[in-house]
């Protein structure tokens, strides 16, 4: 009764827009009413739970990732990959999705990718001819890259809740981050075979000198992912000592290089970050002590026990297992969704014999996707506002990008382990 009530309030109220922390302090509330337990009692576990250094990393990228968006940092990285296919039909999209992979792998955020790469690459689009609607949602469904590629605050949570290896998590999405980005590419070239109006930007000539100079102007962006990947794989710094490396380096970047901030803005911009992070680690306190609770009345179990009265078959074990992710990521945020999902579905994971670093990467894909389906996906919305497009002609192309691009992306990872396995196992002996 007790975890039937849980969901279904948690459901209803998020259905109803009801903000993520408020929906679970009211399933706290009804737990403590049937179950009879004290609320005094929720604070320990909440306090025990988040009082992780690891879950310090999480607010220093975000950190990190504010500064980068409001600093120009992008704006070198999307000139440069537009230099090489911008004169290429298409090129222009691609050079969005090739931006916001390696925004993404700076930033860690799919928010601030999206903030960020949209409001570059939009007026550039829009000047090209290319199809506003279409352009929009292939920003908004590349957003999701910053969850896949590492560091990602996600896959962070992740290891922390499953016990896993933070960096060979980070590591499983990789490949899965390739391929989808090859997919949203190739989709995107089928989908502009219509258009034949569309501008291309002329190649600059002499080609080497003006990439030499692009290349000088983007280097210091570029050689962040490098210093923080560099430093945490090369075993020099853990990943909250690199979300502070991160922060101390795209500050003087932003400012004295870029000059995108001031002493001022800075300021302000932390501010703002300090405004989402207290947001942030609000809702996983209150999911933490929601899941110790729901693992405390034996979710996990009956989940299983439900999974396996429908069928013992692995293909369809792992099908359902996706469906309820896929659902839970349409419903709450990427935090919330994997805080809730990764204790109750992990087991019965593992009961089929899936690795669970393979699993981050199934999680991983799973919310990333969720996050751009309808009818709540919040990035779908952002995008609408970020790039002055309305959601109306941006839901068909975002749908056409789902289907050939991020499904098959998700079964692909799901259904062949060595897509998330093969680059920990190389990189980190297990």
């Amino acid at each position: 009764m007790i975890i039937g009530g849980s969901l279904i309030i948690v459901c209803l109220m998020l259905l109803l827009g009801v903000s993520v922390y408020v929906a679970f302090g009211a399933v706290l509330i009804f737990i403590a009413l049937v179950g009879d337990q004290s609320i005094t009692g929720y604070l320990p576990t909440g306090a025990t739970g988040i009082r992780s250094l690891v879950l310090l990393a999480i607010p220093l990228f975000m950190i990190a990732g504010g500064i980068m968006e409001k600093g120009r940092i992008a704006a070198p990285l999307v000139a440069l990959a537009e230099m090489f296919i911008g004169h290429i039909k298409g090129g222009l999209n691609a050079a969005s999705v090739l931006a916001c992979g390696v925004f993404g792998s700076i930033s860690g955020s799919a928010n601030a990718t999206l903030t960020c790469i949209g409001g570059i690459m939009m007026p550039h689009l829009k000047k090209a001819n290319y199809p506003k609607g279409q352009s929009a949602a292939l920003i908004v469904s590349a957003s999701p890259l910053g969850l896949l590629i590492p560091p990602s605050s996600s896959h962070i949570l992740y290891g922390w809740v499953a016990q896993q290896h933070v960096l060979k998590c980070f590591l499983s999405t990789v490949i899965p981050a390739i391929i989808l980005i090859t997919l949203l590419i190739i989709t995107n070239q089928f989908m502009l075979r219509k258009y034949d109006d569309i501008q291309l930007t002329a190649r600059p000539d002499p080609f080497m000198p003006a990439l030499l100079g692009q290349g000088r102007l983007a280097g210091p962006a570029l050689m962040m992912p490098i210093i923080i990947l560099g430093g945490i794989y090369g075993g020099i710094m853990t990943p909250t000592e690199a979300a502070g490396i991160a922060v101390c380096y795209a500050i003087p970047v932003a400012i004295y290089f870029y000059r995108g901030l001031t002493w001022k803005t800075l300021a302000q911009t932390i501010q703002n970050s300090g405004v989402t992070i207290g947001v942030v680690m609000v809702m996983i306190f209150m999911v933490l002590i929601v899941s110790d609770n729901l693992i405390s009345q034996g979710a996990p179990q009956l989940a299983k026990d439900m999974v396996y009265s429908v069928s013992d078959n692995p293909v369809i074990i792992l099908l359902m297992i996706n469906v309820v992710m896929i659902l839970i990521g349409m419903l709450m945020d990427d935090i919330s969704g994997l805080l809730l999902a990764t204790p109750i579905l992990l087991p019965i994971a593992q009961s089929v014999g899936v690795d669970p670093i393979h699993f981050a990467a199934i999680i991983g894909v799973n919310l990333g996707m969720a996050n751009i389906t309808p009818p709540t996906a919040p990035l779908l919305y952002l995008g609408a506002q970020i790039c002055d497009t309305p959601v109306s002609k941006m839901l068909w192309p975002t749908l056409v990008f789902i289907v050939f691009a991020w499904l098959p992306t998700l079964m692909l990872t799901t259904f062949i382990p060595e897509l998330a396995l093969w680059l920990p196992d190389l990189l980190l002996s297990r």
